[in-house]
C-alpha cells in the first residue's frame, strides 16, 4: 500500500514532504510536467501530491441562459473557466496517480483546514479517487515540527464539518451570483441595444449598496457653518495653540463676544490634569487588522495584503494568514519561535530581552478561530535578500506584532491645561511616554503622538501673543477606505474573512468602485438603485447574515446542509419571480446608465484652446487612441495617449497648460499621472518615450 497525501499548492507539497522524509525525498514529474514527491516514513512509501486551488467548480447541468437556474453539479475548473486552464495539468496528473495506485493507496488530505481547503482535498478525493475515506492532516504552519506533529495527531476521517459548510457555501453563491448576473444582463439585453458584463452575488450586492449609501450621505451632505476661537502664547519659548473649551461655536455673535472677552496679554492657569496610564500590547494579528495594518502602514490593499501573507506562509515563514483568531496557545512553542527569530539581526536583542523572562505570556484579543490561531512567524526563518520588498514588509510587520504581544504594556503620561484668558476657558493637551514597553518592540509601526508642554503650576500667569477668530464648516462624512470597508463587512457579518478582499476587489475589476478612498461609479450607483428598488431582498444585509448564520450551524453539525440549499432555492424564486415582471424597466434604467457611463470616460475635460470637450477617439489609421475636441475641424487641437494602456481623468487640471491630469495605468506597472499637452512645461524634464510609448 502507498500513502497519498493531497496538498493545496506545489509550495505546500514540497515544504510537507521535506517535514515527513525520513531519508531522502525524490522529486518526480508527472508526464505534464507536475512535480510531486515520493518519500518513506514508517517503512511505507508516501506520495504527496498538489493541486493547484479549486481542480472543480460549480456549472449549471442544463444549457441555456435564462434564470432562476438551481440544477448545478461539480465540473472540473478548466472545463468551467478558461481561466482555469492552467489548472488542467494538475488534474491529469491526479488522475495518473488514481490510475497507477487502483486500489493500492490510502488517502491523507493535508489542504489548509478551512471551508475551502478540506473542499478541495474531498472533491479530489471523490471525483478523481472515487472514495471519501481518508485521514486529516491539520495544522497551522508549514513548518517542519508542525507539520510532523500534524502526521502523528491526524483525524482517522476527513473534517465533514468543514466539507459541507464550504460546498453549502459555494453552491449559495453560485445561485446569487449567476442568476442575479443573468437577470440583470437579460433585462439590459431584452430592452436595450447596449450590452455589458454586468454581476451582483450574495455579498456583492449588499457591500455595493453599502457604498452607495454612503455616497448618497456625501452628495447630500450640506455643511453649516460655525466658528472656533483659537489662543497663541508664549511660555518658557514655547509657543502653544490654546482652544476655546467649546469646539464649534454656531453662532457668530457668540463666537465674536469670546473673541473681544479674550483679547488680554496674559492668562492664567487654573487647572492641570495628569494621568499615567499604561497602554497595553496589540493583540496579534488575524487577518483584518492585518490587512488594515498593511493599508496603513504600506498602502497595500486587503487583497494585496492577503496574497503576500499566503506566499509567505506557503513558503513557511509565518502561519496560516486566513484566521479570525487574536489567541496565541501556548502549544505553538513561544520559546522556539524567539529563538528562531534571534538569527536575524534586527530581532536578535529583542528576542534575548524577551527570553530572560521566565515566563511567557502573550497579550491576545478577544476573537478566536476553531480551526488556527493568530498569524505570527515560524521557526522556519527567511532569507531575506531573497524576499520581495513587499514580502519583506509584512513579515517584518508579523515578527514584530509577535514581538510586541510579550512585551510590557508602555507607560504614557496625558497633560490637559485649563488656561483662563479674559473670563473664558482655554485648553491645551499634551502626551508623553514614560516608558517604551512594547512600542519598543513594535518599532517603526508604534505611531502615537507625542506633545511636550512646559512644567507649568496652577496661578501661573503666561504671556498671550494673539487670539484669532476661525471660520470653518461640517465635513461630510469620509468615504471608506479599502481597510475601512473590510472592518464594516466584519461588523456587520458580510462575507468571511477569506473571501472579503476579494469581494472588495470585484467590485473594483466591474467598475462600479473606484479610488483608494473608494468612490462609486455612476455605473454602480445604478446597478444599487435598480437591485434596491426592484430586487431589496436580493441586497438585504439581513438575509445575506441570515445564511452566513446557517453556514456557521452546518460547520456546528445544528443544521443539515440540504436543507440550507433549499431554503436558499425556495427564496430566491420568490425575489426572481417578481424581478422578471420589471425588467422592462430596469433594462431601461440600465441603458441610461451605461449611455452615461461611456460617454463621462470619453470625456477628458474642456479643450484649452476653444473651450470645447476634449474627447478619446481612436483613429483607424494609425489604430492607436487618441484625444481631440468636439469643436473638430474649427478646432484641431489633439493629443497623443499612451498605447496599451487605461487611461481614466482625474479631477484635477494642469496648472501649466490647462488639459486635464489623467491617470496611466498599464499592466504589472506602477500607475502614474500626467496632463494630456506632451509639450506641456510640467514634462521638460521627462523622457519622451516614459510618457508617450
Amino acid at each position: 500500500m502507498v500513502v497519498v497525501i493531497i496538498a493545496e499548492k506545489p509550495d505546500a507539497a514540497k515544504h510537507i514532504a521535506k517535514a515527513l522524509a525520513e531519508n531522502r525525498v525524490k522529486k518526480r514529474k508527472s508526464s505534464y510536467g507536475v512535480e510531486y514527491y515520493e518519500l518513506e516514513r514508517k517503512k511505507e512509501k508516501h506520495i504527496v501530491i498538489p493541486a493547484v486551488g479549486h481542480l472543480f467548480n460549480l456549472k449549471q447541468i442544463e444549457r441555456g441562459s435564462g434564470y432562476p437556474v438551481f440544477n448545478v453539479d461539480w465540473k472540473p475548473s478548466f472545463e468551467v473557466n478558461k481561466k482555469a486552464r492552467f489548472s488542467e495539468k494538475y488534474f491529469r496528473t491526479l488522475e495518473e496517480i488514481a490510475k497507477e495506485y487502483n486500489g493500492k493507496a490510502s488517502f491523507i488530505s493535508a489542504c489548509d483546514f478551512d471551508n475551502e481547503g478540506s473542499l478541495i482535498a474531498a472533491n479530489i478525493l471523490r471525483f478523481i479517487f472515487r472514495t471519501e475515506k481518508a485521514k486529516r492532516m491539520k495544522f497551522s504552519t508549514l513548518a517542519k515540527p508542525d507539520i510532523i506533529k500534524a502526521y502523528e495527531n491526524m483525524l482517522p476521517h476527513l473534517d465533514w464539518e468543514n466539507i459541507e459548510c464550504g460546498e453549502a457555501r459555494h453552491i449559495l453563491d453560485f445561485y446569487w451570483g449567476i442568476n442575479t448576473s443573468r437577470a440583470l444582463m437579460r433585462a439590459l439585453k431584452r430592452f436595450s441595444s447596449r450590452f455589458a458584463i454586468l454581476s451582483a452575488g450574495r455579498v456583492q450586492g449588499p457591500t455595493l449598496c453599502l457604498l452607495a449609501k454612503k455616497e448618497r450621505e456625501i452628495a447630500s451632505f450640506k455643511p453649516k457653518p460655525f466658528w472656533q476661537v483659537e489662543a497663541k502664547a508664549v511660555v518658557k519659548g514655547c509657543e502653544l495653540t490654546l482652544a476655546y473649551e467649546k469646539e464649534k461655536i454656531w453662532e457668530k455673535t457668540k463666537a465674536e463676544k469670546v473673541l473681544k472677552t479674550s483679547r488680554v496679554k496674559e492668562g492664567v492657569v487654573i487647572k492641570i490634569e495628569k494621568r499615567v496610564y499604561l497602554q497595553k500590547p496589540p493583540a496579534p494579528f488575524n487577518i483584518t487588522s492585518l490587512q488594515t495594518e498593511g493599508y496603513r502602514l504600506f498602502g497595500f490593499s486587503p487583497q494585496q495584503t492577503l496574497n503576500i501573507a499566503q506566499s509567505l506562509y506557503e513558503n513557511a515563514f509565518i502561519s496560516y494568514p486566513r484566521t479570525g483568531s487574536e489567541k496565541l496557545p501556548e502549544q505553538i512553542g513561544y520559546k522556539e519561535i524567539l529563538k528562531a527569530m534571534s538569527e536575524i539581526k534586527e530581532y536578535s536583542p529583542l528576542c534575548r530581552e524577551l527570553l530572560k523572562n521566565e515566563v511567557l505570556k502573550p497579550a491576545e484579543g478577544k476573537k478566536t478561530d476553531p480551526a488556527h490561531e493568530a498569524i505570527h512567524p515560524t521557526v522556519e526563518i527567511p532569507d531575506l535578500k531573497k524576499l520581495t520588498p513587499q514580502q519583506r514588509k509584512i513579515y517584518d510587520l508579523v515578527c514584530r506584532r509577535f514581538l510586541a504581544c510579550f512585551a510590557q504594556p508602555a507607560k504614557r503620561e496625558s497633560v490637559k491645561l485649563v488656561i483662563s484668558i479674559g473670563g473664558n476657558k482655554f485648553l491645551t493637551c499634551g502626551k508623553r511616554t514614560i516608558e517604551d514597553g512594547w512600542m519598543k518592540f513594535y518599532g517603526k509601526y508604534a505611531t502615537f503622538e507625542e506633545v511636550l508642554l512646559p512644567e507649568l503650576k496652577e496661578g501661573e500667569k503666561i504671556k498671550i501673543k494673539k487670539v484669532v477668530l476661525l471660520e470653518k464648516q461640517t465635513q461630510p462624512p469620509q468615504r471608506y477606505s479599502q481597510a475601512s470597508i473590510i472592518k464594516e463587512m466584519e461588523k456587520r457579518g458580510l462575507g468571511t474573512r477569506a473571501t472579503r478582499s476579494a469581494i472588495l476587489q470585484t467590485l473594483y475589476d466591474r467598475g462600479y468602485i473606484t479610488g483608494k478612498s473608494i468612490k462609486v461609479t455612476k455605473l454602480g450607483m445604478k446597478i444599487a438603485e435598480t437591485l434596491e428598488k426592484h430586487v431589496p431582498e436580493l441586497v438585504d444585509e439581513k438575509l445575506t447574515r441570515k445564511f452566513e448564520k446557517k453556514l456557521e450551524m452546518i460547520f456546528e453539525r445544528k443544521i443539515e446542509k440540504e436543507k440550507v440549499i433549499e431554503h436558499a432555492r425556495k427564496e430566491l424564486e420568490k425575489i426572481f419571480a417578481e424581478f422578471k415582471k420589471k425588467e422592462k424597466e430596469v433594462g431601461e434604467t440600465l441603458e441610461k446608465a451605461i449611455i452615461q457611463l461611456r460617454e463621462d470616460s470619453r470625456n477628458l475635460g474642456k479643450c484649452p484652446s476653444c473651450g470645447g470637450e476634449l474627447r478619446r477617439l481612436y483613429s483607424p489609421k494609425t489604430k492607436k487612441q487618441f484625444v481631440g475636441c468636439s469643436n473638430y475641424p474649427k478646432c484641431r487641437t489633439s493629443f497623443p495617449l499612451p498605447a496599451n494602456a487605461i487611461v481614466e481623468k482625474t479631477e484635477k487640471i494642469c496648472e501649466k497648460c490647462g488639459t486635464s491630469i489623467v491617470e496611466i495605468r498599464r499592466k504589472g506597472k506602477r500607475p502614474f499621472r500626467m496632463c494630456l499637452d506632451p509639450n506641456c512645461e510640467s514634462k521638460k524634464d521627462w523622457k519622451r518615450e516614459n510618457a508617450h510609448s
